[in-house]
């Protein structure tokens, strides 16, 4: 299998000096000496003029000659080859894809809306050229399926509740997933000669038949885990009060007393509205 060679052709200029000379010298040598052969010197120089090769800066031109692979020139400049040789311009500029946005299903096989942001370039321009019949769509589809594979080795989101409680999440966890992805796509990519510079996910959401449900799941988790704090911080004061009550003596409570303060409370601690005082102007017990 042959590999990507670095083809060296002439100076550009040099025969560009050269052409000059050959076709002004033939035009005034023929007219001088009225002869006509030399209108094949003109031709001839005419003919030089297929030759010339431009290559600019982060470009690159894969050199053919019927049909046989040369080699690839990479450095910028004019240059100056064999006129039957063909040429084909590969850029090694770094390119920027944003993918579509594409239906796929998490771990858990929940619908999601997916899109992934890929910077890549050419570093191999023969596996470019030849491996593959059209190396930009190829960029395109195989970071779409990257995108469906990625999309099926983690979940959405952490769903402790249903026992499906994840370390790493395509919502949370951004460096892990963009690190797994860029891997995919190097993988992928490295039979067209293509270097992944940087992938990551772009958009994410839930599907729109879903959305609205998975957003009030979100909305329930989020407000059970906040009464959960309150409720354990409530505790902690109750139990913290009952303690400062028994150090300094200021009252003795018997179980009765203790437990109607208990309650008492964490009913205004935990409870989601401002607590009207109420004055007792008897006893405890009436």
């Amino acid at each position: 299998m042959e590999q990507e060679k670095i083809f060296k052709p002439a100076n550009g200029y040099l025969m560009l000096l050269l052409f000059f000379i050959l076709f002004f010298g033939s035009i005034a040598t023929m007219v001088h000496l009225k002869n006509g052969w030399f209108i094949f010197i003109t031709l001839a120089s005419l003919f030089m003029l297929a030759g010339f090769i431009l290559v600019n800066p982060n470009t690159s031109k894969v050199i053919l000659l019927f049909g046989k692979y040369i080699g690839t020139i990479k450095q910028n400049g004019l240059y100056w080859a064999n006129p039957f040789f063909t040429k084909k311009k590969i850029s090694l500029r770094a390119s920027n894809f944003d993918s579509e946005r594409l239906k796929v299903n998490d771990k858990l096989g929940n619908p999601v809306m997916i899109s992934t942001i890929l910077v890549w370039r050419v570093t191999n321009t023969y596996k470019a050229a030849f491996d593959v019949d059209n190396y930009e769509n190829f960029v395109r589809v195989q970071t779409d399926a990257a995108v469906r594979k990625l999309a099926s080795m983690y979940p959405y989101d952490n769903f402790a509740d249903e026992g499906h409680e994840e370390d790493i999440t395509l919502r949370s966890s951004v460096n892990e997933v963009s690190e797994t992805l860029e891997k995919e796509l190097e993988e992928r990519l490295a039979i067209a000669g293509i270097e992944v510079l940087e992938a990551r996910i772009g958009y994410l959401a839930y599907a729109q038949e879903i959305a609205n449900a998975m957003l009030k799941r979100q909305q329930a988790t989020a407000i059970v885990a906040a009464r959960h704090k309150i409720v354990q911080g409530a505790v902690d004061m109750v139990e913290m009060a009952l303690e400062e009550l028994n150090k300094k003596e200021i009252v003795e409570l018997d179980e009765e007393r203790k437990a109607a303060m208990v309650s008492n409370l964490l009913v205004i601690l935990c409870g989601d509205k401002e607590a009207s005082p109420v004055v007792n102007t008897g006893t405890l017990n009436h």
